[in-house]
């Protein structure tokens, strides 16, 4: 039987003070993620037919490399802090929790860099 009321069990925990930065990094690679991604399915369908040849020469444009580039690190971004506040609102053991989060961090990280150097290593060919 617990005999402290709400209030006193939150009392002393503090805020994490992350959740505002959280939502509105959330909302922003979304706004980001908006025109990106017209753009890169407007050039995706207007190279359907093409060869491996004409999509490398699209990727070493620099303004092509640079939103690929913008493209994938915020993909991943977006994706992360998705993924975060679903694990936390409905993972329930701590550890498990943790564990899940700290995965979900280090794949995006990891899969963000291979894109971002694969896009690179095509536009610097």
């Amino acid at each position: 039987m617990q005999f402290r009321s709400p209030l006193g069990k939150a009392r002393g925990l503090g805020s994490a003070k992350d959740g505002t930065h959280h939502w509105w990094m959330q909302r922003l690679t979304a706004l980001a993620l908006i025109p990106l991604a017209i753009w890169f399915v407007a050039n995706v369908v207007s190279l359907s037919g093409q060869d491996h040849a004409a999509f490398a020469a699209w990727v070493k444009n620099p303004v092509s490399a640079t939103l690929l580039v913008v493209l994938v690190a915020a993909t991943f971004h977006h994706a992360q802090l998705g993924l975060q506040v679903v694990i936390e609102d409905y993972v329930h053991h701590e550890g498990l929790k943790l564990g899940a989060i700290v995965a979900v961090k280090f794949a995006s990280v990891v899969l963000a860099g291979i894109g971002i150097v694969s896009v690179l290593r095509i536009a610097l060919a």
